[in-house]
């Protein structure tokens, strides 16, 4: 028999999980980038024996890989927290159908929402679809539980979802990795009558998926340990455990029992063994009290009258920090906190610094000309219906062009609302790996439903919020995807370019006059992907005799390389200038110049 050795290696927790899949033998990966997902994808996409792809949403993401586990494959599927909701439809039917092989789901959680719309916890999937939930407490335990998730997987026949959150994937320790298995590919294999879900099958499947559930119960018996003795304990699910740890260290409490829970959903009925002697209980976990409710009614089914406390000392909001869980814990046990633990204060006199676009990103050109555009188009009062990306950033003042944001690609849908309740035109703003996400539905929409609104496609051939990875916009031309669902009228143009506000007018009259959808594509990519191609020779330099301190380019415009002298006139900044030009022709004075020799291929990286 051949010993697996792990070898000690440092590494994100996003990591953790792709050598964790590996070792498994995942032969089939898609995901849809979402921080703080997206490593996993990344680190996979280097081993080439793996099939792994971006898919152009999570619901095409997970039934690629429930295809492929239908085939008796390994497959792992990646998203963030929200990307759950766009799966959940096909999500909820792998349980009843089971699969062949093996099928992981990371979700990724946000608590704290540091990159998201929403904390919702991703425990809730598993409660519903009965689906059993891993809760890593540390990168060691995300990679260790990615192999049990396979394990299980791969022995029941069901998918298992591990839910991890920005802390666990963002984090690097030393994690001891597994060496990587052979890949497991399927072999086509037909079975109608287990994937097949009309009502007879569905009927069939559904006493299949309860027989599951409950042989599920008994195999993840394992994932919950104790340490340590007393009348009381405090249990803590997933990251909670690790600060339960460290707070009673902290607080040099021994007398306490501590249990860990690995496996929140279904909650092994083996943690009783470890709580039938104590007399009250505190339950850590972040988010909804997921395991808390369990418990209560797990100790009720037994007949065991405890105490058990949670969110009442906890909260439910953001991340939970060792603070919090200090604080917590003394309440519970009635003891006084060294204000040494307490969050420290931020001073006063640290300036604000609040997001704004990198120095040469075209949506900054973009939001400038389309105000200026929908004037000259006779749009002067309207509603701005925003989506997830970059430029959701256009929320912001001085360009105040996003009125509503809610989720990827609800632009066209939130927009085409406003319409039908107003009658005021809207414009939707949406991206280009957006547009392809879940915008196409929406367009398709407003095409059959006869719906004006301008639709502005900031195509800058990226999915740059989560680190610049392929857009479709790259292979698949948003343009005459939009002409093939319909729009009559669609043009591209340069944003960087003053005639783009006269692109945005033409397109706006158009809509007035013919009550129907029309598309413009801005189209330029993001300037990180430029830069990662060509460095720059030039620099944007101000012209003192020309320049009136009109404020255009600083307070109006706003790239942050552009600042403002004491006189009011506008001084560029070359440490952070790229000297992109998109300031040269937003200055009515024609004070602003290119200084310094064009690189070779650098128009051709900003339009390619």
């Amino acid at each position: 028999m051949v010993m697996l050795v792990a070898k000690p290696r440092l590494m994100l927790g996003n990591e953790a999980i792709a050598y964790g899949a590996l070792a498994s033998g995942v032969a089939v990966a898609a995901g849809y980038p979402g921080t703080p997902s997206t490593e996993i994808i990344e680190t996979l996409m280097r081993f080439k024996d793996v099939y792994t792809e971006w898919s152009s949403n999570e619901k095409v993401a997970f039934e690629t890989g429930f295809g492929a586990a239908m085939m008796g494959a390994r497959a792992l599927v990646t998203m963030k927290h929200v990307g759950m909701n766009v799966a959940s439809d096909s999500l909820m039917s792998s349980s009843y159908t089971g699969v062949s092989g093996a099928l992981v789901v990371v979700s990724a959680g946000d608590p704290g929402m540091w990159s998201s719309q929403s904390e919702q916890d991703t425990r809730y999937y598993g409660l519903m679809g009965m689906i059993p939930v891993f809760e890593p407490f540390n990168p060691q335990s995300a990679h260790d539980l990615t192999v049990e998730a396979f394990n299980l997987s791969s022995q029941v026949g069901h998918p298992v979802i591990i839910s991890t959150n920005t802390r666990i994937s963002h984090v690097r320790s030393q994690v001891n990795v597994l060496p990587k298995g052979e890949p497991v590919y399927g072999r086509l294999q037909k079975n109608p009558g287990k994937y097949s879900l009309v009502p007879e099958v569905s009927r069939k499947d559904r006493e299949e998926q309860l027989n599951r559930w409950e042989k599920i119960k008994s195999l993840t018996s394992h994932l919950v340990e104790s340490r340590g003795d007393g009348d009381v304990a405090v249990v803590g699910a997933g990251i909670s455990y690790s600060y339960v740890l460290e707070a009673l260290r902290n607080l040099e409490i021994e007398k306490v029992r501590v249990v860990g829970v690995s496996c929140s959903v279904p909650l092994p009925e083996k943690i009783l063994d470890y709580l039938t002697d104590v007399k009250r209980i505190l339950v850590i976990e972040e988010l909804d009290p997921i395991v808390e409710n369990q418990l209560k009614s797990m100790l009720l089914d037994h007949g065991l009258r405890v105490k058990v406390e949670g969110k009442k000392l906890t909260g439910y909001m953001g991340e939970m920090t060792l603070e919090r869980v200090l604080k917590a814990v003394a309440t519970f046990l009635n003891i006084g906190v060294d204000p040494i633990v307490d969050s420290p204060t931020v001073p006063e006199d640290v300036p604000r610094r609040p997001p704004a676009m990198c120095p040469g990103c075209p949506h900054r050109s973009s939001f400038f000309f389309l105000k200026k555009g929908l004037a000259l188009g006779g749009i002067s009062s309207t509603f701005y219906s925003g989506d997830i990306g970059c430029y959701s950033l256009g929320v912001l003042p001085p360009f105040n062009e996003q009125d509503s944001l809610i989720s990827m690609g609800s632009s066209l849908g939130i927009a085409n609302g406003v319409y039908r309740s107003t009658h005021v035109i809207p414009v939707a703003v949406i991206g280009d790996s957006t547009f392809f996400h879940t915008g196409l539905p929406a367009l398709a929409n407003a095409v059959y439903n006869k719906f004006p609104v301008l639709v502005i496609v900031l195509d800058n051939r990226s999915t740059a919020m989560t680190g610049q990875q392929g857009s479709p916009s790259t292979v698949i031309d948003i343009a005459s995807a939009a002409k093939g669902l319909g729009v009559e009228y669609v043009e591209v143009g340069d944003p960087f370019s003053p005639a783009f506000s006269r692109i945005v007018a033409r397109a706006s009259e158009w809509v007035k006059k013919n009550l129907a959808p029309a598309v413009v594509v801005a189209k330029r990519a993001c300037a990180l992907e430029v830069l990662d191609r060509v460095k720059p020779t030039q620099v944007a330099v101000v012209d003192y005799d020309k320049c009136t301190g009109c404020t255009i380019c600083y307070d109006h415009f706003t790239c942050p390389a552009i600042l403002k002298r004491t006189d009011k006139k506008a001084v560029i900044n070359p440490e952070d200038c790229i000297g992109c030009g998109a300031c040269v022709p937003v200055c009515p004075f024609n004070a602003i110049r290119l200084e310094g020799d064009k690189p070779a291929g650098w128009d051709e990286a900003w339009t390619s």
